[in-house]
């Protein structure tokens, strides 16, 4: 049995901001990490310039057909 690929991982273009766009979940949230709290802090991150290089961590919507290479 072959292995399978591991998808590239998103990392943040500007890991000092990102470092205190967590730091500023965790000061909002009671519960850090969770997935309300991270993606609060991505919201964040994006809307002061911050994005990511790497791989494309989005959840394909339930019923939709992936899409052939």
């Amino acid at each position: 049995m072959a292995k399978a690929k591991a998808k590239p991982k998103a990392k943040p273009k500007n890991p000092a901001l990102w470092s205190r766009a967590k730091a500023e979940a965790k000061k909002k949230f009671d519960v850090y990490p969770s997935a309300y709290a991270n993606a609060w802090a991505a919201k964040w991150y994006k809307s002061k310039g911050g994005g990511w290089s790497g791989g494309n961590n989005k959840v394909a919507k339930s019923g939709a057909k992936k899409k052939k290479k």
